[in-house]
């Protein structure tokens, strides 16, 4: 992040953090032992400076936050956070639909870069009749939902600072080229118009769009999004994992960047390897 936006979120969660606490600035003044005109000029939208560390620590602490939070390093105000206490699962149905949640967290990363491993084809490339085979039978997430949140990813991508990195199994795609596995019954011509959009996809919004295969027999992911380094939403079917803490996300981000450092076919690769799938 640059240091404006830095300045801008501590001041905003700054603010919150004393609404919350019900404190003026006269009272956490005392007790933080932070001078009053120092608060002033911290809480001022003119103010551009980084508040000192000695001055952040002693805020977080009469605050009860982290640091971490009031510097916009994690979504988690909380201190000493564990792993459990920074996971939350979304079931979607209707009472608590994930899409809503999923779609947050995109608007939140706007400009970040994401990266993102599906669970079977990436959403931005599904074409409707894909959409309608694959959710058909899925109870919990309406065909409708799968299609509007699709179109909702395909359309955030398109933005102007947006970037996606998608890694998943070469296997997956062949897979789907040939019929095999989930695909067996999904006709040749929906395949060939899959195929046929997923092309027009890739090739309409590289390089902000970036997909690298991996060979599934020497490397396994489950299905996972990052949001920039703020957020991962874990999919673990039917519901998410999310992680707030930057130490989880960046185990994460290791793990994908991982797999694209061992990817067989780079994202200047993909469109040609896919032309080449002959699909039957």
């Amino acid at each position: 992040m640059k240091k404006q936006e830095i300045v801008a979120i501590f001041r905003k969660r700054l603010l919150e953090s004393m609404q919350e606490r019900a404190l003026n600035q006269s009272e956490l003044s005392r007790e933080t032992g932070v001078d009053r005109s120092t608060l002033s000029q911290l809480l001022s939208g003119e103010n551009m400076r980084m508040p000192r560390a000695d001055t952040v620590a002693s805020l977080a602490r009469s605050l009860q936050v982290s640091t971490d939070w009031l510097l916009g390093l994690s979504q988690d105000s909380r201190y000493g956070a564990e792993i459990l206490r920074q996971s939350f699962e979304v079931a979607p149905h209707e009472q608590s639909p994930a899409d809503d949640n999923l779609k947050r967290w995109y608007e939140e990363a706007e400009g970040l870069k994401i990266r993102y491993v599906p669970v079977q084809l990436p959403d931005i490339v599904k074409t409707d009749q894909v959409l309608e085979y694959e959710y058909g039978e899925v109870v919990e997430r309406p065909v409708s939902r799968a299609k509007e949140q699709a179109r909702y990813h395909l359309n955030f991508t398109r933005g102007p600072d947006n970037d996606l990195e998608i890694c998943m199994p070469r296997e997956k795609l062949v897979g789907f080229c040939r019929g095999e596995g989930l695909w067996r019954e999904l006709g040749l011509k929906a395949r060939k118009e899959q195929v046929g959009f997923m092309l027009e996809t890739l090739e309409e919004l590289y390089p902000s769009v970036r997909l690298y295969l991996y060979d599934g027999r020497k490397r396994y992911s489950v299905p996972y999004t990052i949001f920039g380094a703020r957020r991962a939403a874990v999919y673990v079917g039917q519901m998410y994992f999310a992680f707030n803490t930057t130490e989880y996300v960046r185990i994460l981000l290791r793990h994908f960047d991982n797999l694209v450092r061992n990817a067989e076919v780079h994202a200047h690769e993909a469109v040609n390897f896919l032309k080449s799938q002959k699909v039957k």
